[in-house]
């Protein structure tokens, strides 16, 4: 029994060192090194772990040496600072912030993009206010562009005479840049917090992303509880403007950060791994009762939630956020 167990612990410790190799050269590959250099060096670091994982694994004098090395590129990757003066890309340069007096809110810089096509567009910006007072919804969109396993989330939050006010969080990309899943992991965009127009926002993805998918749920909460939200929202846009961080795939994408904002006044804020594997996160919502209407099976909640068409057909229009709604399960009658 202890030989087996010493030999279990052995082949644990093995696969350990080959998940911290395979983690470090995807960190130096990925990295703020000089692109010329970054190939050479994690190739580099993939001998010395081939090496460690094989010949040398016997020697602890070499496990010693390759933990030590992997430290060492550990601390240099935790220290790699974020930034807000890069070559932006036009749709993410201009940061949002915010003001605020007594009850009345100004967000400057809203985004209202006009497009031509998804990358053809000219960016335009407004200032508003908003009453808190007079705030009346929290609506959720999710958007599916492939896998149903993974989606991108936004809140929009409804004010009185038919204003809405729209929050995707993103990575801030560079000119030239694409968005890689896997690079999402490892410091390559900062995060950006876009307020949008839905006309913006939401039409981009309705109607210019031809393969993407959005559905409007219609949330439940407390109107106290939403002005928490979105004023935690506008702390967390006014610290960015100044102090940059990093996007991470896992723990600082869309969905994590809405339940960073939402979890200190949610009660129901158990972990649940729909959270992470966010294309079911409507789903997850639906079943815990507390913020979706019920009313319906939720297969049929979802059909009925998906806005594409009435997005299309709304297009231009001013009302394009009343129209998006119309009929939607949850709406107030005078949004029907």
């Amino acid at each position: 029994m202890v030989r087996s167990l010493k030999g279990l612990g052995k082949i644990f410790l093995w696969l350990c060192t080959l998940a911290t190799a395979s983690w470090a050269t995807l960190a130096i590959y990925y990295s703020n090194l000089p692109p010329s250099l970054r190939p050479a060096s994690a190739g580099f670091f993939v001998a010395g772990s081939l090496f460690v994982l094989t010949a040398g694994y016997r020697r602890r004098a070499v496990r010693l040496v390759f933990l030590a090395v992997f430290v060492a590129v550990l601390t240099w990757w935790l220290l790699i600072p974020p930034s807000n003066t890069r070559n932006w890309q036009p749709d993410v340069a201009i940061l949002p912030w915010a003001t605020m007096e007594g009850n009345l809110v100004t967000i400057h810089n809203i985004r209202n993009a006009d497009y031509r096509t998804e990358t053809d567009y000219i960016i335009r910006y407004y200032d508003r206010s908003f009453d808190l007072a007079k705030m009346q919804s929290v609506d959720l969109f999710v958007v599916y562009w492939g896998s149903p396993f993974i989606a991108h989330t936004m809140l929009s939050f409804g004010f009185a005479g038919g204003e809405y006010v729209c929050f995707s969080i993103e990575t801030r990309k560079e000119v030239g840049e694409e968005y890689s899943s896997i690079k999402g992991f490892f410091k390559q965009y900062e995060l950006t917090y876009i307020i949008g127009d839905e006309r913006d926002l939401v039409r981009l993805r309705t109607n210019y992303r031809k393969e993407e998918q959005v559905y409007l749920y219609r949330l439940r909460t407390s109107m106290g509880t939403a002005r928490l939200v979105f004023l935690d929202y506008l702390r967390t846009i006014d610290r960015l403007k100044d102090n940059p961080e990093w996007y991470n795939a896992l723990t600082g994408n869309c969905t994590t950060s809405i339940r960073g904002h939402t979890a200190p006044y949610n009660p129901d804020t158990h972990f649940d791994w729909r959270i992470i594997i966010n294309g079911y996160i409507d789903r997850m919502l639906y079943d815990r009762g507390t913020m979706m209407d019920r009313g319906l099976p939720f297969p049929e909640l979802k059909e009925r939630s998906l806005i594409n068409k009435r997005a299309r057909a709304a297009d231009k229009d001013p009302q394009f956020s009343r129209l998006i709604r119309e009929g939607l399960p949850g709406s107030a009658p005078d949004e029907r």
